[in-house]
C-alpha cells in the first residue's frame, strides 16, 4: 500500500511537471520573436543618421529574412502621420512634435535619440529690415504646423511678449516655406535644416533669432502596439542605428558628402547643417526631459493639446527610458 502510494505521488509529480512544461512552452515561443515579414522606416534630410542607415543597408543585413522599406519624410508632422496611419513602423521626428502627437491621442513611444541639433531658427531675407522678433508684429511667418519650427516660433513670440494672433502664421511645408520667404510672399520663415542652411548659403538669408534651448532633440518613435509585439525588432533597429551613428562620427567628411548627394544640395550646405548637429549621445539625459517639459506651458496655453491633458505626464509616458538605458550601456 505504501509502495503504491509512493508510486502515485511520484506519478502525480511527473504529471504536474509535464503540465507545467506544457504551459511554459507557449511563453517560450512568444519570447522568441520571429522577424516580421516587412519593416517600414522613414528617412529624412534632417536626420543624417537615417541616411547612413539606408545607404549602407545595416538593417537589411541585420534582418536578412525581412523586407526593409523606406519612406522619405519632409518634416515631423509627415513622419508622425505616416506612423499613425501605418505607413511606417519607425518614425523620425523632433521630440516636441512626438509629445504633441501623444498628447492628442496617438499611442506612441520614443525609443531612440538620433541627434541633438540646432535645426531651426527664425529666418528673414538678406535685405530684410527686421532685426528683432518684435519687428515681426503684424507680419507673415511661414511655419509647418505640428513641427519643431512651429513650436519654436510660438515660444520665440511668447518670449518677445507677442501672441500667436499678433502675427499671421502661414502653414507651409518646410521647402515651400523657404520658397515663400525668398519670393517675398512671407516676411519670415521658421526654417528647418537642410533647407535653412541652403537658404543661407544660396540666397543669403539671415537668421533673425536663434535659441538652441528651444530646439528639441530628434527621436525615433513607434506605436505602443508595435513596441509590445516586436521588442526584439526594435532592439535590432536601434543596434543598426547605432552602427550608422558610429560611422557618422568617424567619417564626418563622408557624412557631409552623403547628405549633399541625398538632398541634392551643395556640399557647403551639408557642412553648415552638420556644424549645428550633435550626434554624440543617443540616450536621453535628465536635461533633455526638463527641456521638453519647459515647453509644456505653451502647448497648453496655445491649445495645441486636448483640454485637461497633463503634458509632463505625457512626456514621461512617451519616453522609453528602459530601452534608453540599454542603449547607454552598449
Amino acid at each position: 500500500m505504501k509502495l503504491a502510494l509512493r508510486f502515485s505521488l511520484a506519478h502525480a509529480r511527473q504529471l504536474i511537471s509535464a503540465c507545467a512544461l506544457a504551459l511554459a512552452v507557449p511563453s517560450m515561443v512568444q519570447a522568441a520573436e520571429s522577424p516580421p515579414a516587412e519593416v517600414h522606416l522613414d528617412y529624412a534630410y534632417y536626420s543624417p543618421v537615417s541616411l547612413v542607415l539606408k545607404h549602407f543597408g545595416y538593417l537589411e543585413k541585420a534582418l536578412p529574412q525581412t523586407k526593409v522599406s523606406w519612406v522619405l519624410s519632409q518634416g515631423s508632422n509627415r513622419s508622425l502621420e505616416y506612423l499613425n496611419s501605418g505607413g511606417v513602423d519607425f518614425a523620425s521626428s523632433a521630440s516636441l512634435a512626438a509629445v504633441l502627437s501623444r498628447a492628442n491621442g496617438s499611442p506612441i513611444k520614443s525609443v531612440y535619440v538620433y541627434s541633438r541639433a540646432e535645426w531651426t531658427a527664425l529666418v528673414v531675407r538678406k535685405d530684410s529690415p527686421y532685426q528683432t522678433i518684435a519687428d515681426l508684429k503684424g507680419k507673415k511667418i511661414a511655419a509647418t504646423k505640428g513641427t519643431d519650427p512651429y513650436l519654436f516660433t510660438l515660444r520665440s513670440l511668447q518670449q518677445a511678449g507677442l501672441k500667436k494672433d499678433d502675427v499671421e502664421l502661414v502653414h507651409l511645408q518646410h521647402p515651400d516655406g523657404r520658397t515663400a520667404l525668398e519670393k517675398g510672399d512671407v516676411d519670415a520663415w521658421a526654417g528647418l535644416d537642410p533647407h535653412m542652411a541652403a537658404s543661407e548659403v544660396q540666397a543669403g538669408s539671415r537668421l533673425l533669432y536663434r535659441n538652441p534651448a528651444f530646439n528639441s532633440y530628434g527621436v525615433v518613435s513607434v506605436t505602443e502596439k508595435y513596441a509590445q509585439e516586436h521588442p526584439q525588432t526594435i532592439d535590432t533597429v536601434i543596434a543598426a542605428y547605432e552602427q550608422a551613428r558610429t560611422w557618422s562620427l568617424e567619417h564626418p567628411q563622408e557624412l557631409a558628402k552623403l547628405l549633399a548627394d541625398e538632398s541634392g544640395l551643395p556640399l557647403e550646405v551639408a557642412k553648415l547643417q552638420l556644424s549645428r548637429t550633435d550626434l554624440g549621445s543617443p540616450q536621453l539625459s535628465a536635461k533633455d526631459v526638463l527641456a521638453s517639459k519647459a515647453a509644456a506651458p505653451i502647448l497648453v496655453s496655445e491649445e495645441l493639446v486636448r483640454r485637461g491633458v497633463n503634458v509632463d505626464q505625457v512626456i514621461d509616458q512617451l519616453l522609453d527610458t528602459g530601452r534608453q538605458q540599454a542603449v547607454a550601456r552598449q
